[in-house]
């Protein structure tokens, strides 16, 4: 009897692991502030590596101050694309992934 309970046990528990809670080909919509917001993180997080290198002396000052640049004016438009959105109510509108 107590090799039947243990059995069921074992199945119950491998069945509650291993069952799939999700569908793996589904993706939540986003919206065109989500996928901004994302973008925004990605750049900071770049500046923060970039400035992190540099100060290591793994980068000259030139293309320090180069991919600097370019970042932080990447990082503008993506803000300023923000506040547009923000201001225009379009925070709900959905795009797919």
């Amino acid at each position: 009897m107590s090799l039947l309970a243990a059995s069921v046990l074992t199945i119950a528990l491998f069945a509650f692991i291993f069952w799939p809670e999700r569908n793996p080909f589904f993706q939540a919509d986003k919206t065109r502030l989500d996928y901004l917001r994302e973008r925004k993180d990605v750049i900071y997080e770049n500046l923060r590596d970039l400035n992190f290198e540099y100060q290591a002396g793994k980068y000259p000052e030139q293309d320090y101050a180069d991919q600097r640049a370019g970042l932080e004016d990447e990082a503008a438009k993506v803000i300023a694309e923000m506040d547009a959105l923000t201001a225009r109510g379009e925070v709900g509108r959905r795009m797919k992934a």
